[in-house]
């Protein structure tokens, strides 16, 4: 009865039948592709507009069904296309938010919240501040303005615009690679 039990079992080197191909297939094709497509998507981060937060060639994981159901948030680090070549993909920092007005003045930011009257600076803490620029925006309700963390070396919403909420692909929701800096929504700021 031993042998008939290990007759049964996969061994190392066995081939695999037709029906297990099949079955590998239809696995890829209705659940592999569709969390692939709809879900989460793979990233290297290529460039340093984002560092410190992000190094180049690190690997990240993109979240691309939280922006279907919840809005965007001040702070999230998010992936969206280029509009000036579609093929281009960013990775920003949401920094202004539909409606609302953002200034800047020398190395510091400044928004004017839906219905306020007034302008807040905004808190910036964790982000080095060598940069200057003096321009102001006020985002259509489909936009967002966005910036690298290295403001110096960053091609951001300071000289593109502001950009269209239906460019996103989603935000930042894991690093894995290098295994040294694996993190949970990384770069995620409360500003």
């Amino acid at each position: 009865s031993t042998n008939s039990t290990l007759e049964n079992e996969v061994k190392p080197g066995s081939k695999w039948s037709t029906r297990d191909l099949w079955h590998c297939v239809l696995l890829i094709v209705f659940v592999v592709l569709p969390i692939r497509y709809f879900v989460a998507q793979p990233f290297i981060v290529s460039g340093a507009s984002m560092d410190p937060t992000f190094a180049d060639g690190q690997y990240i994981i993109v979240d691309q069904l939280t922006y279907k159901f919840n809005n965007a948030t001040r702070g999230d680090v998010i992936i969206f296309r280029y509009a000036g070549d579609t093929s281009k993909f960013f990775i920003k920092r949401i920094i202004g938010l539909p409606g609302e007005t953002v200034k800047i003045a020398g190395n510091e930011i400044f928004i004017k919240k839906v219905g306020a009257t007034e302008f807040e600076k905004l808190d910036e803490q964790d982000i080095t501040k060598d940069f200057s620029f003096t321009a102001e925006w006020t985002l259509l309700p489909d936009e967002l303005f966005v910036m690298g963390d290295n403001r110096k070396n960053s091609l951001d919403s300071r000289y593109f615009g502001p950009i269209k909420k239906d460019t996103i692909i989603g935000r930042a929701f894991v690093r894995l690679l290098p295994l040294t800096t694996i993190d949970y929504l990384p770069g995620k700021l409360n500003l």
